[in-house]
This record gives C-alpha cells, sequence and structure tokens, in this order.
C-alpha cells in the first residue's frame, strides 16, 4: 500500500534554530493541510508564523502520560516538531514507547552532534554518541572508560561542558580536547575548542553539544597493579590480589549482565576491575567501614574509573530494594552471617549468580551447603599466591 493511501497518526518534522526554517515543498504543504501541531515552547516560537491561523497546539513539556491523553482526544493526523533528527535521542523514540501501534512518518534534519561535525570538518565515522540529558552519568562513563577516540555528547542545563570536563578532570580524563557548539545555526551560533581544564571553568549557553576528541592515549591494562590501589591503613594485605581478581572476575561472567553488587568492597578493587572490563555495569558497592568511603572513592579517581555507587553501611541495615536487582554477586565479606546474606540476596533474585573467594573452611562449607539447597551448582578453582593462604573461588550458577 503507498504511503499517501496510509493513513498516518503523527508527522514528525525535524528543525534546526534556523530564524527562517528550511523546509521542503512536500512539508509546507503539510504544515498548510495540518490543523493540530506539537512541539516544545521553543519549537513554538520557531514555527507559529507558518502554522494556519486556526490551529490547535500541544505543548510537550514534561508529564508524557498527560500529553498522550490530550493526543488521544483528536482523530487526525498531528504534526510533531522536534530537533533535528526525531529518532536521534528524540520525540519520535518517545512515541514508539507510548503508543507502540501509531502510524508515524519522520522528516529529519541533522541531529546537533552531526552539525557540530560538520561545521568543524570533524570526520566521524568512529563517533560514539550518547545522551547525558535528563540522564545519569552512565553514558558517559561508559564511553570514557572504554577509551572511546571521538564521543558525542547531548548535554542539559546540569549536565554541562563545564559539569563533563570536571567529571572527566576527577577522573584523570585530560587526554581529551572539547568542542563545545552553542545555538548551532541559530543567529548567536558560537564554536570553540578547549582544553578540559578550561572547559571546566567556563560557561556556555544552554543550547549547546559537545564534542571530545581524544588527543592521547590512556592506558588501560588488563589487571590492575595491586600497588596502585591505596589500602586500608596497616591491612595492606587486606586486598583481593591480581591474579585473584581477574579469576574471580571470569568466574563473575559479567559480560551480558546488568548489576553487580560487590558485597565487602573494602578498597573497591574488585569492583574497579569489574568496571574497567565491562564499563555497561552498574555496580554497587558495598561496606561497613566508614573509612573505606575515602579510599574507594580515591581508588575510582587514581584508576580512572567513573560510575560506581558506592555504599557506606552494614549491609544487613539497609533497605536493598533502594538499589538495583543484582544479576551476579561478589562476596568478599560477610560479617560471619554469609547464610543469611545468601538468603537476602536469594530472595531479591533467585536467579543471581554468587561468587565467593574463601579462605576458611568454613565459608566454603556454609556458601556450597546453603546453595546447593538453593538448586544451584557450585564450581571452585583452588589458587595459592606465593606465600599466603590458599584461596577457593566458588561460583554458584542456578540450574
Amino acid at each position: 500500500m503507498k504511503q499517501e493511501d496510509t493513513h498516518i497518526d503523527f508527522y514528525l518534522i525535524g528543525i534546526s534554530n534556523h530564524p527562517t526554517p528550511k523546509w521542503s515543498d512536500e512539508i509546507l504543504s503539510l504544515i498548510e493541510k495540518s490543523t493540530v501541531f506539537s512541539g516544545g515552547k521553543r519549537h513554538y516560537e520557531l514555527v507559529k508564523s507558518y502554522l494556519p491561523k486556526n490551529h490547535s497546539w500541544i505543548e510537550i513539556s514534561g508529564k508524557m502520560d498527560v500529553l498522550v491523553q490530550q493526543y488521544k482526544t483528536f482523530d487526525v493526523s498531528i504534526v510533531v516538531f522536534a530537533s533535528g533528527d526525531p529518532f536521534f535521542y528524540g520525540f519520535g523514540n518517545t512515541l514508539q514507547r507510548l503508543l507502540p501501534d501509531v502510524k508515524l512518518t519522520a522528516f529529519p534534519y541533522f541531529n546537533s552532534i552531526q552539525l557540530l561535525c560538520h561545521k568543524t570538518q570533524t570526520n566521524y565515522n568512529n563517533l560514539t554518541a550518547i545522551s547525558v540529558h535528563g540522564r545519569d552519568w552512565s553514558a558517559l562513563d561508559e564511553a570514557l572508560i572504554n577509551r572511546c577516540e571521538l564521543i558525542g555528547v547531548l548535554t542539559d542545563n546540569k549536565k554541562t561542558p563545564a559539569a563533563i570536563a570536571k567529571r572527566m578532570l576527577q577522573y584523570g580524563f585530560d587526554n581529551y580536547t572539547i568542542i563545545v557548539g552553542e545555538t548551532l545555526d541559530g543567529d548567536n551560533e558560537h564554536i570553540e575548542e578547549l582544553d578540559v581544564s578550561t572547559c571546566a571553568t567556563k560557561t556556555h549557553h544552554t543550547l549547546n553539544c559537545v564534542l571530545l576528541k581524544q588527543i592521547r592515549p590512556k592506558e588501560k591494562p588488563f589487571g590492575i597493579p595491586d600497588t596502585a590501589f591505596i589500602p586500608l591503613e596497616n591491612r595492606t594485605n587486606m586486598i583481593t590480589k591480581m591474579p585473584i581478581r581477574l579469576s574471580t572476575i571470569s568466574s563473575l561472567a559479567l559480560r551480558d549482565k546488568g548489576v553487580f553488587w560487590d558485597i565487602g568492597s573494602c578498597t573497591g578493587s574488585v569492583a574497579i576491575e569489574a568496571k574497567q572490563q565491562f564499563p555497561h555495569l552498574k555496580i554497587v558497592a558495598f561496606e561497613k567501614r566508614v573509612e573505606c568511603s575515602t579510599i574507594i572513592q580515591k581508588n575510582t579517581e587514581r584508576i580512572a574509573t567513573p560510575g560506581i555507587e558506592i555504599v557506606i553501611d552494614d549491609f544487613f541495615n539497609l533497605d536493598l530494594k533502594n538499589y538495583p536487582i543484582p544479576d551476579v554477586v561478589f562476596i568478599g565479606g560477610h560479617g560471619g552471617r554469609l547464610q543469611e546474606l545468601i538468603q537476602i540476596v536469594y530472595q531479591l533474585n533467585p536467579k543471581a549468580r554468587f561468587v565467593i573467594n574463601a579462605v576458611k573452611v568454613s565459608s566454603s562449607k556454609i556458601f556450597i551447603s546453603a546453595l546447593t539447597k538453593l538448586n544451584y551448582t557450585i564450581s571452585t578453582d583452588t589458587i595459592q599466591l606465593n606465600e599466603h593462604n590458599t584461596i577457593s573461588i566458588h561460583t554458584a550458577e542456578k540450574r
């Protein structure tokens, strides 16, 4: 069936900041014969002089459930104006999520990151595009830990170019230059390239996007040297040594997992190694020693590992429903309450994978017994490192 014979629920028109919109005859004809339009407040200011006199405008401003109900009161096609490409972190994706059965036709424009690449003549074949607009830092953290050479970032009024630069400096990513594009295609367009330190001190127009261009590589070791970590004071052996740590990471099988809990994190070495190897992970590091809060945070900064949530409290006193449910758990400490800990995690996710590094025979017996009763399969690797005690790495996987 031809498109013109099919009823379209929404037409999505991508626009720029041009004071005079650059539209094709097809789009102009569509606007002329339509009566219901939608978009943000800024979009309305740009297009209202081109709309038919007796039109209805539905503003997109926050509460999506209310917006959807407004849309449903009309039985005609709705023309939606969106910034750039509606399917690049845009309203087209939102519509498909909220109204999965609607029929859409899009007339995209360049997205802002494309525009900035065009205007700076930047080859973006290998661009990693992310958004921190109304989101947390996780996408940026992942791109930085992955050492991506070119990163395009959609910002917002809190996660500004300066805020991005400060986070990069905090975690040692000063090996980039930052290109900031403000009000691209607008009358006040401004583009500048800055080093990270300078960008951290500057204020930019709220309508901006950013390119991060790597100017020199940053080392990413497979297996972080033990000496790289700040240890617990007077307890230098209270760290999972690198060969044990790497074997533990292997046993955790984190590649296709989403959430990892490191319980009894101490210096954060296992959590940091896991985040370095699998930066997509949401990691929560639990530790009850108050002094470890500073130690873990400093270690994440020294080893360029942003994005680990550090929780300093007794694990057994926490309301664990406030944290993302784990796919995998590493038990680095349990305060003599191992069986209780296993039961708590099992209640949250009866399919969670468990790994423990056991030195005491009693810990091995409790771990194996408790998880076997829960229909887990146990596998064990035994390692002795130099003069240290033998360690049994037990893995429990749901049958």
